[in-house]
Parts: C-alpha cells; sequence; structure tokens
C-alpha cells in the first residue's frame, strides 16, 4: 500500500480564483495555439485539430466563468461540467498512467474530408451536429490517420477528458491480457478465487465471465436519477471515499436474482468487482498493470489517470481520464483486433469473443430511465436491439461494428472492417438520446 499511496494525487481544495484562473490559462492557450497544423503528440503536422471557444449553450456551461471546474459532487451542476469533465483527476483522488517517452505517430488528413449524414429527413454535416450538441471533443480516424478532429467549449487536445463507463472496456481489455499472461487462469472461475474477502457474498461465487457479460444475477439498481439507487451508494462509496471503498461496497449488493450467466443487468458493481480480480490477480493496482501492458505498447502520447477510492483501488466501472487522440489509439487498435504499430497488444481471439454478439436489451444503455431489460439470444441479423459482449456494446448488422460508451455522451466507434473509428466526449445531461450520433455514425460507414 506505501507504494500506492505514494502514486496518489491528493485533492486539495478549489482556490476561490479558481474561475479567473481558468479564464486566464483558456485565453493563453487560445492566443499561442493555431487553429491549424502542430507536430505535436505524435501527430504529422499537414492538417490540424480545430478549436472553438464556444459552443451550444456555452453560457449555460459556465462561459462567463471559464468553464469552472467546482468542487466534488457539484461537478455534474450544468455549468460545472465543461471544466470537470476535462479536469476530473483534480477533483478526486486518482493515480496515473504512464506514457512512453515517445508515442506512435498518426497521419492526418490535409483537407477535412466532406461528411453528412441525413437525420430527421434534413441533409446535415459535421458542424451543424456540434452547433447543436454540447460536445467537448470529437475525432473521426481510419487506418492510422485523423481525418476530422475538434474542441469546443475552450477544450485542447492536452486535457484528459473522462471516460465515465467506457473505463468498463478498458477493464474487460486488461482481462483478456491477463488471461493471456496466465495471471487470470480462466473466466469459468469465480471471483473469490482472486478476492477471499468476497467468500460468502453473492459476487464472490459469481464467476468472472458472467461478470463481464453483466449476467451475475445478483441484484443491482443503476439508475443515474434516483440518489437512493444502488449505483448512488457505489458511487459515495468509492468517488465520495468511505472507508471501505468499492470492496466494501459491492459486498452490499447480496441478494441473487438469478444463477450466474442466466439474465443480463447492466450493473456497474460488476466492473468494480473486476477491478478488484484484476488487481488481486496481477499483484499490481490496475494502473500500473494497464501502463505496462496498455498505454505504453499503445504508444500513448499523454499520461491518463485513473479515479481511486479510499484504499487505493481504482474504481473501475468509470473515471478513466485520456487525451482525444489517445482515446483514438484505443480505438483504432481495436479496429485492428488488438494489433497496433507492430505489437499485439489485446489478444485477437480476446477481442472476438468479446464482441460475439451475446444478449441484447430492450433500451438505450445509460438513459437515466433504468428500462427493464431480459436476456435474449440474438436470433436475427439485423435486430434494432443493443447487444451486449465482454464490458463493451455490440451494434448489430451483418458486419462486425461495436463501441465503448459512457454517461453523458462519451462514445468510441469503432468497425474493423473498415478501420474505421469515431470519438466523441460531451457534457450531455443524463437521460439523452443519441439517435442523431447512431445517423451519423452509419453515414460515415457507409461513406
Amino acid at each position: 500500500m506505501g507504494a500506492w499511496k505514494r502514486s496518489i494525487r491528493t485533492v486539495g481544495a478549489v482556490a476561490a480564483s479558481a474561475g479567473v484562473l481558468a479564464i486566464v490559462l483558456g485565453l493563453l492557450v487560445l492566443a499561442v495555439r493555431p487553429t491549424g497544423g502542430q507536430a505535436a503528440g505524435g501527430v504529422s503536422a499537414e492538417g490540424g485539430p480545430r478549436f472553438r471557444v464556444d459552443g451550444p449553450d456555452a453560457d449555460s456551461f459556465g462561459r462567463g466563468e471559464g468553464y469552472p471546474i467546482c468542487k466534488g459532487p457539484e461537478y455534474a451542476r450544468q455549468r460545472c461540467r465543461i471544466g470537470a469533465f476535462s479536469h476530473f483527476d483534480q477533483l478526486f483522488p486518482s493515480r496515473t498512467i504512464k506514457a512512453p517517452a515517445a508515442p506512435t505517430r498518426l497521419g492526418r488528413a490535409a483537407v477535412e474530408p466532406a461528411i453528412s449524414y441525413t437525420y430527421n429527413a434534413q441533409r446535415q454535416t459535421i458542424d451543424q451536429y456540434l452547433d447543436k450538441h454540447p460536445v467537448t471533443g470529437f475525432l473521426i480516424a481510419k487506418g492510422d490517420s485523423i481525418l476530422v478532429e475538434r474542441y469546443q467549449y475552450g477544450r485542447t487536445d492536452t486535457q484528459r477528458l473522462t471516460s465515465f463507463s467506457m473505463a468498463k472496456t478498458v477493464v474487460a481489455l486488461l482481462i483478456g491480457i491477463a488471461v493471456r499472461e496466465g495471471a487470470v487462469r480462466s473466466i469459468d472461475e469465480r471471483a473469490e478465487v482472486y478476492v477471499p474477502e468476497l467468500k460468502g457474498t453473492e459476487y464472490g461465487r459469481t464467476p468472472i465471465k458472467a461478470l463481464l457479460q453483466m449476467a451475475s444475477g445478483v441484484a443491482f439498481r443503476e439508475d443515474y436519477t434516483d440518489m437512493t439507487s444502488d449505483i448512488a451508494k457505489l458511487a459515495r462509496a468509492t468517488l465520495g471515499q468511505e472507508p471501505g471503498g468499492g470492496l466494501a461496497a459491492v459486498t452490499r449488493f447480496n441478494t441473487r436474482n438469478a444463477e450466474p450467466g442466466q439474465r443480463f443487468s447492466y450493473a456497474s458493481s460488476e466492473s468494480m468487482v473486476l477491478g478488484l480480480v484484476l488487481a488481486r490477480a496481477t499483484r499490481r493496482s490496475v494502473s500500473d498493470y494497464a501502463s505496462e501492458k496498455l498505454w505504453q505498447p499503445l504508444g500513448a502520447e499523454a499520461d491518463a489517470t485513473w479515479s481511486i477510492d479510499a484504499t487505493g483501488q481504482e474504481i473501475t466501472y468509470a473515471y478513466f481520464n485520456a487525451v482525444l487522440r489517445d482515446w483514438g489509439r484505443i480505438g483504432l487498435m481495436l479496429a485492428n483486433d488488438g494489433q497496433w504499430a507492430g505489437k499485439t497488444i489485446v489478444p485477437r481471439e480476446w477481442l472476438l469473443e468479446s464482441t460475439t454478439p451475446r444478449v441484447r436489451l430492450s433500451g438505450p444503455p445509460e438513459d437515466g430511465s433504468a428500462p427493464k431489460r431480459s436476456l435474449l439470444r440474438r436470433t436475427t441479423l439485423d435486430s434494432p436491439s443493443l447487444l451486449y459482449g465482454y464490458h463493451v456494446w455490440l451494434q448489430p448488422g451483418p458486419d462486425r461494428q461495436f463501441s465503448l460508451r459512457g454517461l453523458r455522451g462519451q462514445f468510441v466507434f469503432v468497425d474493423p472492417g473498415s478501420k474505421l473509428v469515431l470519438v466523441q466526449t460531451a457534457a450531455r445531461g443524463v437521460g439523452f438520446q443519441d439517435e442523431e450520433l447512431f445517423a451519423l455514425w452509419a453515414a460515415l460507414r457507409s461513406q
């Protein structure tokens, strides 16, 4: 624990002048940062990212205050989200995931391609999409080159943008690597084999595979609009720095509704258990393991961070923070079935298994309304329902495609067939529907 504690970034109180400082820093960035190309972060300088100081409803998002970061749980308020979602590791304790000295290089299109899509019978462009949605970062890449890179609300390409539940997929990738290396012997083993403190609990007797599929059978209510729901309790225990952290929290959810593997029910607690399994199996912090096995071989251009609980355990259901282009590198690596820069980072067999359609649910994920969900075997290729693999969302259809998804509009879409990736970070409200983004993605794939 000593080494872990030394690597924890402690959180101080936000100074009263933080809003003024943010404004000053924002103006400095705008003064020195060109809107055209730059050779930063291992990106060739033919083109360049485009930056915008405002965005839709910018005043309600705190533009006049320099997009304040705010304090603790206030981060979710609308005026605080832009600043908080790009400075999450300043709000809560976190651990650093070190990047290599030299990043892998990404090419860049000399001219941003013209991309259009149809929504509500109207032809739309990316500019029109961004004018309507509170998107902080937006990136499209193909192969190993960036086609589009945009930032709104004064956000920059050096700020770490938080993941919310996209972190769940990162955990599953690390589990796959741990299986390859033998640290996790089999995903058919129960969680209690690796975390003895879970013996005698329902999560303890749940196989790792069922946790990956969100099919533990343990009752957990994931309703983001209800502060008495189980997800709110889990967040208070972990992000809120309760002494027992995530381990103590998951033992409280101990009612079994079904046997493991029989019923799909989206539950962040399952991702927390997987993080505990990973740390115990590898005998390392999740962040240290992620740095060596994922971030370093990926050739990330910047350090990432991961929020931790009071015990030093990563909060593995959310709060992985990385710059936009590194989110793009994750997507491109996945589009290449785990291969990147001449290396195998995630085993191809694991990714194929992870992205094989298994279950579907009746409504969109993380929509705040907690719809009833049931396990249904996939029966047709054109099913409109969402599908789920190993902590990754799968789009139905004849071609394999999948996505990392997080609350409030965080996405990484991946199409392995065309090596196409779309990344979006955003500051949306809970319950926002993403039909327009899906329409954009479908049109992008066809173009």
